[in-house]
């Protein structure tokens, strides 16, 4: 662990990281933390706030940017062990150094551009009748110490110096992370970037800390210090709300950021299917069997008028769910799950399975797999409608354009929502989508929802259980609001305004 730029060696539990494509376990032993390590983290980052949050934001900016140039100077060794780690391919983790470290660079753009501080000024109307009016301005302030948790899918992207840390940096919030014990060596890695770039610029050590533990007990202690002013997590349902439930009860309640559960489903209209099944098809599967399935949005979920043109889609999408191999997930424990979900889906009375994936020796292999029911079962027994994490889908066949709008209504909330349609179905779609978007963060027509686009317009959030706060999204730049509040200014001194807020000239 790192703690405020010092070492640290648990005294707690040792986890060794697993190669999940042999089942070896890898050295070193990683000793995990406890009450006396949260605490130590936790007084750092409070002591770091004040300076860190009064930096000018050109240094915040830096800052990000250092990061990411130190990332990059890992080298091959970053990518080596994260590949020894997770079993993802060497390509697939080089992209997603690039997603890293691309996120952090645009991060610093935002910053040093100043609207993420949201300054808006009321002039002071001192002749205004019947009463005069105060000169009011507003500016967007840092929460505090932020907890964020490493996500086992994303190593990179969405761990130690990931979307959620590069946000609280660029808001002017220290981070203290929790790293996932499914890849300890690469958050170690990662950590030292960050805690060199701290160093480097001689910001205060509190800043950064990176702590491992077992996650009910670190964890919650971890989300109920008192100097922890928000959290950012992705992980399973149960996790989060574990999170969410222990925010919540503390004597000041703080906001949770949690990304949890989704099915992205995909609606095929009948002219899509009509023009292009095959195609779709082709499309569909490599979205699904992406990553082995263990993308936030891989799509889970298909639904269509029965008919014709659907069958011949299932043929096609059946013959290619044959034909995938099968492939290394992250970790066992999450192999086992997989396993566990399709078998109770495969055994399910109203569940018909169209096609599974090439079988395989290969210990913890994720064997694709697509399944089909009715849309009557599917609304009738929520077991039906439960992520399974991995690539599964299961297509649920309607008897018209209502009994799909129908579904749609009763699904929980969503990352992402994808429609397939022509320009003969543009009357239906036009009736789906307001449905739609009461359910998804993220609409997309013609296109897969797997590949979150980093930028100013995306959003990667989504009504419950899709995230705990539907409101903001934890991919853009959108996602420094999380860790920011307003504050209004009434009346003060022109000597004494922050400088975002001041008059020029």
């Amino acid at each position: 662990m790192l703690i405020a730029g010092t070492e640290v060696f648990g005294t707690g539990g040792k986890v060794r990281a697993i190669d999940p494509s042999t089942g070896d376990e890898l050295e070193p032993a990683f000793g995990h933390g406890g009450a006396d390590e949260v605490d130590r983290a936790c007084a750092a980052a409070r002591e770091a706030f004040p300076a860190y949050r009064g930096l000018p934001d050109a240094k915040r900016a830096e800052l990000l940017e250092r990061i990411a140039d130190r990332i990059e100077s890992l080298g091959d060794a970053l990518i080596e062990r994260a590949h020894r780690e997770t079993g993802l391919p060497v390509a697939r983790l080089t992209g997603e150094r690039g997603r890293t470290t691309g996120q952090l660079r645009l991060f610093a753009e935002v910053v040093r551009e100043g609207s993420w501080a949201g300054v808006r000024v009321d002039p002071a109307l001192p002749d205004r009748k019947p009463l005069p009016r105060s000169d009011i301005r507003q500016r967007k302030i840092p929460l505090g110490p932020v907890a964020v948790f490493g996500a086992s899918n994303f190593p990179l992207a969405f761990s130690v110096a990931g979307g959620d840390t590069a946000a609280a940096l660029a808001a002017g919030c220290p981070v203290v992370v929790k790293g996932h014990d499914a890849h300890p060596g690469t958050s170690e890695l990662v950590a030292r970037a960050v805690t060199g770039a701290v160093a480097d610029l001689g910001l205060p050590p509190g800043t950064f800390s990176l702590l491992f533990g077992s996650g009910p007990d670190l964890g919650i202690r971890l989300v109920t210090d008192p100097r922890i002013q928000a959290v950012g997590f992705t992980g399973s349902r149960s996790g989060g709300l574990a999170i969410v439930a222990a925010a919540q009860a503390r004597p000041q309640p703080i906001p949770v950021y949690a990304e949890m559960s989704s099915t992205n489903p995909v609606f095929l209209l009948p002219g899509a299917l009509a023009e292009r099944g095959a195609e779709i098809a082709d499309g569909f599967v490599a979205s699904l069997t992406l990553g082995s399935g263990q993308f936030c949005t891989n799509p889970g979920l298909v639904l269509a008028v029965d008919g014709p043109d659907l069958r011949a889609f299932l043929e096609a999408a059946g013959a290619a769910v044959a034909a995938s191999r099968a492939t290394t997930m992250l970790t066992p424990n999450i192999a086992r799950s997989y396993a566990d979900g399709v078998a109770a889906l495969s055994a399910h009375p109203a569940v018909e399975v169209l096609a599974r994936g090439a079988e395989t020796d290969l210990p913890n292999a994720c064997q694709p797999a697509l399944l089909a029911t009715d849309a009557d079962s599917f609304t009738s027994d929520v077991a039906l409608q439960q992520e399974v994490f991995g690539a599964c889908s299961l297509v649920v066949r309607c008897r018209d354009a209502a009994q799909v709008r129908a579904v749609a209504e009763g699904l929980e909330g969503q990352l992402t929502a994808t429609v397939h349609a022509a320009d003969g179905d543009r009357a239906e779609a036009a009736e789906l989508l307001p449905v739609l978007e009461l359910k998804a963060g993220r609409i997309l027509f013609n296109g897969w929802p797997t590949g979150v686009e980093v930028g100013h317009a995306m959003v990667h959030g989504g009504p419950f259980p899709a995230t705990s706060d539907s409101r903001t999204t934890s991919v853009g730049t959108l996602a420094i609001e999380r860790f920011l509040r307003p504050v209004a200014y009434q009346d003060v001194p022109a000597s004494l305004l922050p400088s975002a807020i001041a008059d020029r000239g």
